[in-house]
């Protein structure tokens, strides 16, 4: 959740009308990207193109939860028209401004704000990129705005033994990760890492999927926990359950899986059932993937990949041990990472940005 987003929007198309984009660039109010998008839109005019970029930028200020938004754009005419000096006239845009306006009286307030062309720089490459390209592009930041004094606040989500937790909270205690664990949700009651939580001072939560109706609720449940602790990254611990990401949560939950993904992934592929299948299948190498969470099994984007050798004798508990050895190593370093605002998701794809440049 954001309380205040800045949105820069651009849009023009080559022939008016011809092959169109739109572009928008979402900050927040220290400056930070958390979003840039380029929209194709097939032929059509300058205007309808400036005008969808509005849309969809406050769609996606929306999604994350924003409660008020700064539209930027190089457009004097648009600018006016949404703040009601001047009359929209033309058929082709009458409903685009009324959806517009009906987003923006959604928000607790917002403002409409004419800058200069050279000001709007980023918006307008996002909408000749998607213009370039013939395609929609886009670029998820996950650049944190935290004094580095700041911990990074960690969600927790387990379904087992808590070993991965564990694992994490030792870096904390030996000032590897300046981070703390601020919640802890658990898909089971009776399970160790539970108990593991409750030893280090924390009160699981515990959301069983079969107490709700359906996974929309599910879901619903443990955002709420995460919101209320002000969650700035989610950690799937050996987490066993689909559930529905909020927009919010874009490229902010992180999962771990033992083998080297897109490899041995997707539903059933879990613990042993992995270590198995990569050992019946005679792979020389095998590790561990960390990876963005998306509301698909093992899809998201790949952040980092450790590797080991698979040994001819070895079987599901063996290769589990040595997997598990790399993924102590990789799951820190990601959440380092993430805490460093050096994670950037452009095109489906994590780009890991050197320390300096954020």
């Amino acid at each position: 959740m954001y309380q205040q987003v800045d949105l820069f929007t651009d849009g023009g198309s080559r022939g008016n009308p011809g092959p169109a984009g739109a572009g928008f660039v979402m900050k927040d109010p220290q400056g930070g990207t958390i979003l840039s998008r380029g929209i194709f839109l097939g032929q059509t005019t300058n205007n309808v193109a400036e005008y969808t970029a509005v849309l969809k930028g406050l769609a996606a200020a929306k999604e994350r939860q924003a409660e008020s938004v700064r539209l930027f754009s190089d457009s004097q005419l648009l600018v006016r028209q949404l703040n009601g000096q001047y009359k929209v006239k033309s058929d082709n845009l009458k409903q685009l401004y009324t959806d517009s306006m009906e987003l923006l009286a959604s928000f607790k307030s917002w403002q409409a704000i004419h800058i200069p062309r050279e000001q709007n720089a980023e918006a307008d490459a996002m909408a000749n990129r998607a213009m370039d390209k013939k395609k929609n592009v886009e670029v998820q930041h996950t650049v944190s705005t935290r004094p580095e004094s700041k911990k990074l606040r960690i969600g927790i989500l387990l379904s087992g033994s808590g070993r991965t937790m564990t694992n994490i909270q030792k870096e904390i205690e030996d000032g590897c990760l300046n981070a703390e664990i601020v919640a802890v949700v658990g898909s089971l009651s009776n399970v160790r890492g539970v108990q593991l939580a409750k030893g280090m001072g924390l009160e699981p939560v515990i959301i069983r999927k079969k107490d709700n109706p359906d996974i929309e609720q599910f879901s619903a449940k443990i955002a709420k926990v995460l919101d209320d602790a002000k969650v700035d990254l989610v950690v799937q611990a050996g987490w066993m359950c689909l559930w529905h990401i909020p927009a919010n949560y874009e490229n902010r939950v992180m999962n771990i899986h033992p083998a080297l993904l897109p490899a041995f992934g997707g539903k059933g592929m879990y613990g042993h059932h992995v270590h198995e299948a990569v050992v019946e299948t005679g792979c020389k190498v095998s590790g561990c993937t960390v990876h963005f969470c998306t509301n698909e099994y093992d899809a998201g984007p790949i952040i980092l990949q450790r590797t080991c050798e698979v040994k001819g004798d070895d079987d599901a508990d063996t290769l589990a041990d040595r997997v598990f050895e790399q993924e102590c190593l990789a799951y820190p370093e990601a959440i380092q990472l993430f805490a460093e605002g050096r994670l950037k998701v452009q095109d489906g794809i994590v780009k890991i940005t050197s320390k300096c440049s954020v």
